[in-house]
């Protein structure tokens, strides 16, 4: 432990700025209150820090549902223009939005509201673009070429609130936008598939779920980036990196458990088995129980969906089982796995180990 004492003794010896001494004593401060509360190894999360933005939260989604509700009235076919009308509605919304995000965001600094205001500003940003871009009437025929463009320009408006604000969620709203516009631009150089299902099969027509397998990885190796510059987690990257690892595993894993589940095999079961091992070696290496959550979860939810049978239900309790294994022996196990893959992995990107 370098005390303050210890600090000051480097600047007088000119050792240290006496810059670089501040701006060390506040990591200091930032790391330890960022874990002091958390038990050793624990992965940081926070949705809101008190019932106060719980309250700010409920007044904003009220108000969104208040001013769609006034924008429906305000906005009247007859009068002709009714493209226009919607797009200065969306414009008068995104001032709005974007006037609420300085306040409880930039100054009051609230997490709680932040998530619910990237969610206001990435429906309002959508909604403005396909007003005034799409094509009704080719969207009622299944031609969705005019979706892209609009999909597209709403995520890149999410990339600057997020430049900005720098929230956290937002980046998995970009990641989800990033799947929307892959998804529709294939389908408009594809065709529609046939089936939901033929969008996650590999096995399936077009080329939809190498398109969700490789953003999937995309999206991954985004989180990892963030990761690794932040390996003790106490800024915003190792947020940012949290909320794409909990858009990523499902896309991995659904693109990959559908097809292994459309097989019915007991050969399916175990590939998928051992598909879902390697995730959890590389979830407990990576320190990220919300990557191996997810993806559990979304295999959870497809068995007890979309399959059925003796099989899911065995599936389910050795897949519950295991996390409830994995969340008492964690940090044991993440000691030994990183021991035995020390030669080949960079450890001082990696969160240290208790």
């Amino acid at each position: 432990m370098i005390a303050r004492d210890d600090l000051r003794a480097a600047v007088a010896a000119g050792i240290l700025s006496e810059a670089q001494a501040a701006s060390l004593a506040s990591l200091a401060d930032v790391r330890r209150g960022a874990r002091e509360n958390l038990a050793p190894g624990d992965e940081p999360f926070e949705l809101f820090k008190g019932f106060n933005e719980i309250f700010i939260v409920v007044g904003l989604v009220i108000l969104a549902m208040g001013w769609f509700a006034v924008g429906s009235i305000l906005i009247r076919p007859e009068t002709g223009g009714l493209i226009r009308q919607a797009v200065m509605l969306a414009l008068a919304g995104a001032v709005l939005i974007w006037l609420l995000s300085e306040y409880f965001i930039r100054r009051r600094r609230m997490v709680a509201p932040a998530i619910a205001l990237s969610v206001l500003w990435a429906l309002n940003a959508l909604g403005g673009f396909a007003a005034a871009l799409s094509e009704p009437f080719m969207i009622g025929q299944e031609d969705y070429q005019s979706l892209p463009l609009p999909t597209a320009l709403a995520t890149l408006a999410i990339c600057v609130y997020w430049l900005r604000f720098r929230v956290p969620f937002a980046m998995a709203m970009i990641a989800l936008g990033a799947f929307a516009v892959a998804l529709i631009w294939t389908a408009a150089g594809a065709g529609t598939p046939e089936t939901p299902m033929d969008i996650f099969l590999l096995s399936g027509d077009g080329p939809f779920a190498w398109v969700t397998l490789a953003i999937g990885i995309a999206v991954f190796a985004g989180a990892m980036i963030f990761d690794m510059s932040d390996p003790h987690r106490v800024t915003r990257r190792a947020a940012n990196g949290f909320w794409l690892h909990v858009i990523a595993a499902p896309a991995l894993v659904n693109t990959v458990a559908l097809t292994l589940f459309q097989q019915d095999t007991n050969t399916g079961y175990a590939v998928l088995a051992g598909f879902l091992l390697f995730f959890a070696i590389v979830a407990v290496i990576i320190d990220r129980r919300s990557f191996l959550i997810a993806a559990v979860g979304y295999c959870v939810a497809l068995s007890s969906t979309v399959f059925d049978g003796d099989g899911a239900g065995y599936g389910i309790l050795i897949l519950g089982l295991t996390l409830v294994l994995l969340g008492a022996t964690w940090e044991r196990l993440r000691a030994v796995l990183l021991r035995g893959f020390a030669p080949v992995l960079p450890l001082h990107r990696l969160p240290p180990s208790a």
